[in-house]
This record gives C-alpha cells, structure tokens and sequence, in this order.
C-alpha cells in the first residue's frame, strides 16, 4: 500500500479520499488556496500546504505550485479527486516526471479521450457506436452549417475539450445555428483554451447513461454496472442513481462489455465512465469518457458494498483488481438501489445563480450517507464549484431509497447561504419521476420556470416564527425564546421582512393560546414552547390542531427557521427599528452574485433596448447576463471586462 498521498482538490472530495486513507493507514496531505485557509477539508488530512492565490487559475490549476507541494510535502503519490486538474494528462505526466505515483490512468490515455473530436474516431474505429455528428478538424462556418444541414436538427454543438455541460448547446433549428456556434466556441475558448467544435445529432428523450469501469496493471477490465444522470439541468447532472430504471439485465451485459472494450481500446488503468446516450428503443451510443473517479461514485460503492477510492488506492500501488466479472455483475444486481443528490449553494427561485457567503449553521441529515466538508461559520468562496455535498441514499428498492433521500433532504440544514436544497426535494416526489418518466429534458420540461414554480414556506411557519420572535423575553439574544413570560394576555403587530416584502402578524389571545393572523390568514397556536437538541435550538407548538416542530437559529438580525423541508429566513423590524429601504433606483443594475465580468457590451452614453445585453458575470462555471430593465441611455458603466465583481456591486446605470 502506498504510505502518503496528496490530494490535489479542495471541498468534500478531500475529506472523502482522506477517509478511506485513514481507514488504510496511508498519509494525506491537503493543499489550500488564500481563499481555502482553515477550511473543514484541510483539517481531514495530516497536513496541509499553503499553494496561494484565490481563483482556481492561481491555485488549485497550478500544476507547478501542486507537484513541487507534493515533493516538498513527502508524498508519495497524488490523487486529483475530480474537477480541476482531474483530467490533464500534462498533469498526470508532470506528476509522474517529479517520480511521484499518479493515482489515475495513464497520460496517454487520458490524451485519447481529453479530445472528444478525436475520441469518436478512435472508437468509431474500433467498433463502438457513436452518434451520428461531425468530428473533422476544419471549423470555419461554413463548414459547420454545411455539416449541421447533413445531419439534420435538433443537434447538439459541444466542445471538443469540454466537460461539465461546458460550451454545450442544444439547436432546434438552422435559425439558431449561428448563435450557438458563437456561444459555446466562446464558452469553451474561456474555459479550456480551445474553442474547437463537434456536432452531433441530437437524441430526443435520451436517457444518460454512464457504466462505471476499473482496470488493473495486471490486464484485468471490469465494469461496475451503470448509473442513470438523467436528471440533469444546462446539461449539469443533479440526481444521479443505481441501478438505472430503463437498463435491463440483457442490457447492462452489451452496455458493459462495449464499456470494456472502450478501456481496452486506450490501455487503461484506474477507475474511469464511459458515458452513453441511451434512447426509448434501447439503442445506445456513446458520448465520452471520463478519465477520473466521478462525483457519484458513491451510488456505485452503496450498491456494491465496495470503497471505490480504496480500489484505487490499491491498483495504482499495483494490486490486482479483487473481482471477476461475474462477480462484481452478481453483487451489483443484488445490491438494491441507490440515490444521489448534489447540495449546491445556488439559488433556484433566482435562476439557480451561484452563492457565495457565510453557513451559520449546518447540520447533516441522519440515515444517509451525507459527504461534506461544511461547518458552523464556514465560508462558501464565490471562486470555485458551487456543489456543497452530496446526499446518499440506499435501499431495497428506488421507491424506498428516493423516499429516504427526500426525507434527508428535508432534515438537512444549510443556513446561510441559499441552496437547491427544497427543489432537489420537490423533484424526488414529482410523480412523473416516481413513475420514472424521465429523459434528460425532464427539468426543462417540468421545471422550466422554477421561480414561477418555487413553493414559498407555508404561512403556518411564519405563524410560529413570528410567535417566538415576539414572545421570547427581553433577554440577551443567547437565552432567546427561554423563559416563557405567564402574563395572562397578548394584542401585538409584529412586522417582519421576508424575501424583501414586510408582513405585519398581529397576535390575539392568551401567551398559552392565541390567533397569528396576517392579510388572509389566520392561524391557532397553542402552547408554543422551546427547548434544545445539544447546541440546537427548537420551537414546538400545536398549529391549528397539529403538532409541529420547528428548528432555529438567531444570527443577528436575521432568524431562521426550518420544518417539515419547507425554510424561512425573516428580520424581525423591530430590531431594526424601520422597514428596510431599497438601496438602488430601478435603473441601477447591480451584481446578483460573486462573479468575474467576461464581458461589457456597453459604454456610457450609449442608447439601449429594453431587453439588451449590459454586462456577461462568470461565477462558479456558469455565465450570467445582465439586461436592461428598460429601453434609456447609459448614464454610467461601473465595471470593465476582467473585473472581480462582490454581490450587490453597482454594475451599470440605465436612465430612461
């Protein structure tokens, strides 16, 4: 076994790796940006290494800063995890060039697949399906609308060095052809420094399937069943689960053994996904392959029992793998089902913008498996992945092991920063996914206007919330909602602030029993008490005949409360002493989000359309547009291309 490793990421995967090394007796050493010092990860491994900067480009896409991190630290092997530098060959090689072990395949396989232009023509070539596209190294545009009319619409344009739904996109007519072009030529130039195209024919009501792979040193290829990441959004997975419900056992073996013959086909080492679109008929063909451990993994390992890490581990100090075929086949089909969801700082009701911030309290949800590296005070930097966690559920079967991870869902707390959290949770009970209906344009199809679809806490929360507020006694803010006042009788308007919109709740009755009624709703509470589960704090009350249970945090001015899956964040005005004004005219465009300015389509003076493109902000591997509210003049342009933007920054003035 491998004495020491270091592991070239940051965040839950870290702390994941380090896990199973503690486990095995092997070191771990952390590296750590300006922007990552003191964080939960770090604190998983022996040591850590200091390698500077904030943004990923300074730090953790450093390949000189990482290898001489790992020589100077004794390591004496890297794991990349994954994202980041997962998948560069030049790192691998670099790796192995300062006599390190590289935890992965080899350099020349993942060259072979890092190009996905040239990756359908080797496996075109060595038998595998592919889909219909075009792979050819002439990218001028006449080229590619004379390719896109051969193969016909809807077509997928996608990045030859892309990954992660990155410079991909969907084109349902000729008429969108061009912009697409431009749009995902640009996106890929900006995140991989290649803006080379493919076209392929686009697969209506696909499922994604990926099969999960492992090879040895010995010539040992096995594969590990597949996963369903058909629950995806801007072609980002979300959920991801084990078995997939359309694959029959038939299936699986063909889907497989083209699996193996992909890994073969490169010599590969390691753990590894080849990735396949898999239509209603059952025809499948293959997309891609990722060379590294994936972010659901632990779908796989929950259906089979096994630590996939550790299998890692163990083939790159040259162990042979521990199962045949027939064996890793027979346990994975009497393994149950498995279930993943991605916890991401983001905002769904905002258009799923990326959060950055502060997590003032996190707890995690008991019976799932849950891999974080959160903490109370934790900093959510606005310069990497928004991804938090992962949930994990596993049972007998999908309806029990979705049920559990919705349950988990709802018991998981993240305050502080704003999460997909309930929407992850809303889609896990959605029918047509129950009824596993489901392709890779289930979220567009049924989620397309989350905001419009986002359910707000229910009024009987805001009940209980508003009571405790109010009742609690004139104490220094740690002994709140302790202490219940027996005064006989209670008449009280009590305003609060939620989601920018002040609500007045007066309160009529007794402290014991009392009416909370706001605008047309009217709630009965009864004997609102509080108490504490170690250092948390609950409020329990009988609402309107049912009993309820409501957990909460004080975190300045600030109150939040969770029950049931459903969140609420609200200011008590009171302590503020005035409703909160609105900080900027309706002309001031100010920064949603952290974020880096790509692009500033204006200059003051200028005369713009209700509608127009302002400013493009790139955070968290997404691009966001700014546009004009209103048809006017630019009466100022706060920022340039290339500026580091903070949430709230005044951005561009438009005057009408």
């Amino acid at each position: 076994m491998l004495a020491s490793i270091l592991i070239a990421n940051r965040g839950e995967i870290v702390a994941r790796i380090a896990r199973t090394a503690r486990r095995l007796g092997v070191g771990t050493v952390a590296i750590a940006s300006d922007a990552d010092r003191g964080a939960p990860f770090t604190a998983a491994c022996d040591r850590v290494v200091a390698i500077g900067g904030e943004h990923a480009a300074d730090s953790y896409l450093r390949i000189d800063r990482i290898v001489a991190a790992a020589s100077s630290s004794g390591a004496q092997a890297v794991h990349p995890g994954y994202g980041f530098l997962s998948e560069s060959a030049d790192f691998a090689a670099a790796v192995e060039a300062a006599g390190l072990v590289w935890i992965g395949p080899p350099p020349a396989a993942m060259r072979a697949m890092a190009d996905k232009a040239s990756a359908r023509r080797r496996m075109r070539d060595a038998g595998v399906p592919v889909l219909p596209g075009y792979d050819g190294t002439a990218q001028d545009a006449a080229t590619l609308r004379a390719e896109a009319k051969r193969l016909g619409y809807p077509l997928m344009v996608k990045a030859v060095a892309g990954g992660g739904g990155r410079g991909m996109r969907l084109v349902a007519s000729e008429a969108g052809l061009d912009a697409a072009l431009a749009s995902a030529a640009a996106e890929a130039k900006s995140a991989f420094g290649d803006a080379r195209l493919l076209l392929e024919r686009a697969v209506e009501r696909a499922r994604h399937v990926e099969i999960q792979v492992f090879a040895d040193s010995h010539g040992h290829v096995v594969h590990l069943g597949e996963r369903d990441c058909s629950l995806q959004r801007r072609h980002q997975k979300l959920v991801e689960e084990a078995p997939s419900p359309a694959v029959t056992p038939a299936l699986r073996r063909a889907m497989g053994e083209v699996a193996v013959a992909v890994a073969c086909a490169v010599d590969y080492r390691g753990a590894g996904t080849v990735e396949f679109l898999l239509d209603p008929t059952g025809d499948f063909r293959f997309i891609e392959m990722n060379t590294r451990l994936q972010v659901e993994h632990a779908v796989t390992e929950a259906v089979l029992g096994v630590d996939l890490v550790e299998w890692q581990l163990r083939v790159a100090a040259g162990e042979a793998l521990p199962w045949t075929q027939d064996e890793a086949l027979e346990r994975y089909e009497d393994g149950g089902h498995a279930i993943e969801a991605r916890l991401c700082a983001e905002d769904p009701a905002q258009g799923f913008l990326p959060q950055s911030g502060r997590i003032v309290r996190w707890r995690a949800a008991p019976g799932v498996r849950t891999d974080h590296a959160l903490a109370d005070g934790v900093a959510v930097p606005p310069f990497y992945d928004s991804m938090l966690a992962r949930l994990i559920a596993h049972a007998p079967s999908r309806a029990e092991s979705v049920g559990r991870l919705a349950a988990a869902l709802d018991a998981t707390v993240c305050w502080g920063v704003t999460t997909n959290r309930g929407f992850l949770a809303r889609v896990l009970r959605d029918d047509e996914f129950g009824a596993n209906a489901v392709d890779t344009t289930f979220l567009a199809r049924r989620y397309a206007d989350d905001a419009a679809r986002a359910t707000p806490a229910p009024r009987w929360l805001e009940a209980v919330a508003v009571a405790s507020l109010a009742l609690r006694p004139r104490a220094p803010l740690p002994a709140l909602w302790e202490g219940w006042s027996s005064s006989p009788s209670i008449d009280m308007v009590v305003p609060i602030e939620v989601d920018g919109a002040v609500r007045r709740w007066r309160l009529v009755g007794t402290r014991a029993s009392f009416d909370a009624s706001c605008g047309d709703a009217t709630h009965r509470v009864v004997g609102l008490s509080s108490g504490r589960d170690d250092a948390d704090l609950h409020v329990d009350a009988t609402v309107d005949g049912r009993a309820v249970r409501v957990a909460a945090l004080l975190d300045g001015a600030i109150a939040h409360w969770q029950s049931e899956g459903h969140e609420l964040a609200a200011v008590d005005l009171r302590l503020r002493g005035a409703a909160r004004v609105a900080a900027a005219a309706s002309g001031l465009m100010i920064a949603p989000l952290h974020g880096r300015v790509t692009q500033a389509c204006v200059e003051a003076g200028a005369t713009v359309a209700a509608g127009a493109l302002l400013v493009v902000i790139e955070a968290m591997k997404m691009e966001h547009q700014i546009r004009a509210p209103h048809a006017g003049t630019i009466a100022a342009l706060h920022v340039r291309a290339g500026d580091q933007v903070a949430v709230r920054q005044p951005l561009v003035e438009v005057r009408s």
